[in-house]
């Protein structure tokens, strides 16, 4: 009888001890502190795919001061000062060339190339920084960025007055034309349409 209670009692002790150290190990995998979770959700939409076309033929590249004033009636005028450099790009859209602008002879090809556009301008606003900024206030961040509009539209219109167009017809010529020549295997001539104003004409 007192061997069967002191199995009984030690038993009990096991079941004690066993159920104190599993207890202890779920306690312990609570309070574990665990690394965080990252969760990215993406809605990715595809919205548009176009096909790219414009073989860029020549790039200007441009360092320039710009003084942006804003002139006041009462307050100080505001003025920004801007170290600036940005390019512009001269290109061709070969997607618009048709049938028609192809001419084939026995021995020779005529191709007539699109109108040279600007495809690109733009600062280069890694390369540029702002010089000085003077009584702008509270409207500083908006004079500075009418600034740089201002000064890439300039980019601009300094290309085209440079004649980016018309280099870059020279470069067409200049670099299409081994180009077909080795393709077809014939003497290739690479033209631009003349286009003549009417009215010049008519005067």
């Amino acid at each position: 009888m007192r061997l069967i209670r002191l199995l009984f009692r030690i038993t009990l002790v096991g079941l004690f001890l066993y159920a104190v150290y599993f207890f202890w190990q779920k306690f312990e995998g609570l309070t574990e502190e665990k690394p965080p979770v990252v969760i990215t959700t993406h809605s990715t939409v595809l919205q548009e795919i176009t096909a790219m076309g414009k073989l860029e033929l020549v790039k200007y590249t441009f360092k320039d001061v710009v003084e942006h004033e804003v002139v006041k009636e009462w307050l100080p005028d505001a003025k920004a000062v801007l170290i600036v450099s940005g390019e512009a790009v001269g290109c061709i859209d070969l997607t618009k060339i048709k049938s028609t602008d192809i001419i084939e002879d026995t021995d020779t090809v005529i191709v007539y190339l699109p109108d040279p556009e600007l495809c690109v301008y733009k600062i280069n606003h890694d390369q540029s920084k702002v010089y000085d900024v003077q009584y702008a206030f509270m409207g500083e961040a908006q004079l500075v960025n009418d600034a740089f509009v201002a000064a890439e539209k300039q980019i601009s219109k300094s290309a085209l007055k440079m004649g980016i167009l018309t280099q870059t017809q020279e470069n067409a010529q200049k670099m299409l034309t081994p180009f077909l020549e080795k393709v077809s295997g014939k003497k290739v001539l690479v033209r631009h349409r003349l286009k003549a104003d009417l009215k010049e004409l008519r005067r």
